[in-house]
This record gives structure tokens, sequence and C-alpha cells, in this order.
């Protein structure tokens, strides 16, 4: 009896203490919300306010530099290439070197991807039938599919070549408009080549050539214009392959009212025999707006380090290694450290006249072509160098192929594998130009 006793008593004070430990937990999980935070708040003091202030600064800075019409951008669409700060795999592995941009925010071409691919489908049978199968120290297969793609999309009445070599540009031109007329500018006529080889002389077009030769800059455009019934400028499309300062032909070409421009050979900072609109691209402080890009393998360009114990140095002296137009850091740098032009020189006219400038004057080259464009293109390569097996441009320094590396069923079915490798070595970022609007 007294062990019953005992029993239903430590049975019931094992049931009470259950109900009071039970009543106990859910009295911890219904502690009120605005409890906690008080009690959090009581605990951070003043961390707090300093935390949240730190939140509204970051977010004022980041809405900032995205609104800002920066004119160094990245060689392709902001929002496919970051997906939004989503940082994609980067295209090249050069680091902080990448690939200088100029363009206002919000401007670009009109056409795509896709638009080049159906293109390079079209041109690779029109290519094969060119007169000049040869044309050593001219346009090789990249910059005459970006020619003609450019001037067949934008459809000009009158197309302006200045020089023009043994004629293939002009043939080019021809392909993609062949009842537009031709106006073409060259110290040598391209007839004067028939006599050692191929060359092509346009029927319908007027030449500015050999004893008739008239230097860009000095043609009575407003004269030409009306010979050939222009009136609208901005249906004109102005081609360089000329060699000559890049800043004094815009120029020269905003003078006269052009908007279209396409120039042939936009050299790489540190290399060319004349001063080029990517070489003004290429600034220091589009590596300050976008130092946090850069860190996460997104490839900008943007001013360099002559510093030879950086990893800008290391990785130059590396990539020199593998492709023979690469730079290091002994070609990039003149005597005083001057990375930018080509060690400080603006050059001119086939290397022929050189001028040193300053830094201060190279950066305020940038800031006046940003003001007068609306859109820098470069021309992507048709193909990655595993595809087309060259060897002379670094893949790190261009804008992302058109046939990326080991798309071999695509590069084969578009044709470009029946073409002679030699034909892909000729890559000098051609890039397309569209001047702004004169306010009125």
């Amino acid at each position: 009896m007294l062990e019953r006793m005992l029993s239903a008593r430590r049975g019931q004070l094992h049931s009470d203490g259950a109900e009071v430990e039970d009543d106990e937990s859910k009295t911890r999980k219904h502690i009120s919300f605005a409890m906690r935070v008080s009690t959090h708040l009581t605990r951070l003091g003043y961390l707090l306010p300093c935390i949240l202030l730190g939140v509204v600064l970051f977010c004022i800075v980041l809405v900032s530099t995205w609104s800002r019409k920066l004119a160094c951008a990245p060689s392709s669409d902001a929002a496919s290439r970051f997906r939004f700060l989503g940082f994609d795999s980067p295209d090249s592995d050069f680091g902080s070197l990448g690939v200088p941009w100029l363009s206002k925010l919000g401007k670009t071409v009109q056409w795509t991807y896709k638009d080049l691919l159906k293109g390079l489908e079209e041109f690779v049978p029109i290519y094969e039938t060119r007169p000049i199968k040869n044309n050593m120290y001219g346009m090789g297969f990249d910059h005459s599919f970006g020619l003609w793609f450019m001037a067949r999309w934008l459809k000009p009445d009158l197309m302006i070549e200045s020089g023009a070599f043994k004629g293939h540009s002009t043939w080019v031109l021809r392909q993609a408009m062949p009842d537009s007329q031709i106006v073409s500018l060259s110290p040598r006529h391209p007839e004067k080549y028939l006599k050692k080889g191929p060359a092509y002389v346009d029927g319908n077009c007027t030449y500015f050539a050999g004893k008739d030769f008239v230097d860009f800059g000095s043609v009575d455009w407003g004269s030409v214009m009306k010979q050939h019934g222009i009136t609208d400028l901005s249906r004109v499309l102005i081609f360089f392959d000329d060699h000559q300062n890049e800043l004094k032909r815009l120029e020269q070409a905003l003078k006269a009212g052009f908007r279209h421009l396409i120039f042939e050979d936009n050299y790489d900072t540190g290399t060319g025999d004349h001063y080029s609109l990517r070489q003004i691209c290429d600034q220091s402080y589009i590596r300050v707006y976008y130092r946090k890009l850069i860190r996460h393998g997104v490839p900008f360009g943007g001013g360099h380090s002559c510093f030879r114990d950086s990893d800008e140095a290391r990785e130059r002296a590396r990539r020199k290694k593998f492709w023979e137009k690469a730079v290091d850091i002994n070609e990039l740098c003149g005597a005083g450290e001057e990375w930018w032009g080509v060690r400080g020189q603006m050059r001119d006219d086939f290397n022929h006249s050189n001028k040193d400038i300053s830094y201060t004057e190279h950066f305020m080259n940038s800031r006046y072509v940003e003001s007068i464009l609306d859109v820098y293109w470069e021309l992507p390569p048709v193909a990655g160098p595993s595809l087309t097996h060259q060897s002379r441009y670094d893949p790190a320094r261009v804008s992302s192929p058109i046939v990326e590396d080991g798309r071999f069923g695509l590069f084969n079915r578009l044709g470009l594998s029946s073409l002679e490798t030699s034909v892909f070595n000729g890559y000098t970022q051609m890039v397309y130009l569209q001047i702004s609007e004169p306010e009125s």
C-alpha cells in the first residue's frame, strides 16, 4: 500500500514537472517579435545606426556610378556581359588589362550576334570569289567581313575610302552595295598594281589617286557631295585605311559633317604606326570606376602600370611567349614610364611623323572624343584562335569572338574551315564610330 502511494505521488510529481516544463517551452516560443527586436537594439547600441548609414551610402554610390554616362565601357553589351553584377565567367584571363571601349551609356549598334552569324554564312562564299587571293599587307578575312557587313547594314548612298592599296577594300564595298557610288582616295592608283599581279579597279568609282590624289582633309567635300547628288550626309559611310592619326581623321570628318566612320587599323596601346581610337580610349580612370568588377575577372581595359614587378608585367611576359603582337612591359613603357599611345608618342603617317604627348594631353583627347561620339563598336574576331590557328593578336585584348573556341561544328558549318589560316592573321580591332548629331 505504502509503495503504491509513493509510486502514485512520484507519477504525479513527474506529470506536474512535465506540464511545467511544457508550459515554459511554450512561453519561450511565443515571446513577441517586438520584444526580441527591442532586446537586440539595446545590445547593439550605436552600432546599428552606423550599419544602416553604411548600407544607404553604398546604395547611393552604386546607383550614381551606374547612372553616369561613362565613355569607356565593356566590349559587349553591359547587361549581357555582367548579368547585372552576376559576373559570368570572363572571356579571357588577362585580368586587369582587358579591352578598352568608348561609347555613351545606352548607345550601341543595331545589329546583334545573330545578325553577325547570319552575315558570316552569307559572306564566306562571296569572299572565296575575291580577285586578290593573296592580299599581303592588306585586309584579311576578319576585316573584310566587318567592312562588308557594316556597309550592307548601313546601306549608304555614297561610300568613301581613304587608302585603297590594290583595291581589295573597294571590291568588298562593291559586293556589299552593288549600286552605291564610291569615292576612293589613294596616293597610288590601284591600276598600277595590275602590272605586277591581281588588283581591282571599280568602273563606278571616282578616284582621287595617283597624279590626281588629294588627301582626305584637303578635299572640298561640299563640292563632291553636290557632284554625287548627296544632300543627307548621314547617308555617307567613310572607311579609313590610310594609317594616319585617327584623332586627326575624326576631326576632319566631323568638320565635313560626316557621321558614320570605320577605321581599319585600330591599333592597341603600344603598337602600330599611328595614334588610334583604341589608344585614346585606353585610360586609367576606367580602372577606378570598375575596380570592383576587375577583381572578379571581368576584362575591362583602362590604363597600365610600368611597375616591373606587378601582376600585369608578369602576365604580359607570359602572354608574349604565345602571341606575336602581345606587348610586354619593356615594349609598352618609355624611358619615363610613358605607356600611352606608343611609349608616350602620338604617331602619324605610317610612323613617319611622331609627337611626344603628355598624359594630360592624352587624357583630354579621350574626353574630347567622348563628347562627340555616340557609338564606338569594335568588330570582334570571327572565331577563336584554336579554330583559326592564328598566333598574332592576343585574344585577351580583343572582344569575344563571334564563333568561340571549341565550336568547331559551327566553324565548319559556316564554311570558315575551308579558308587558309593565313587570312585570319590580320585582325587589328576594326572599329565603327557614329558621331553624335549636331545640336540644333
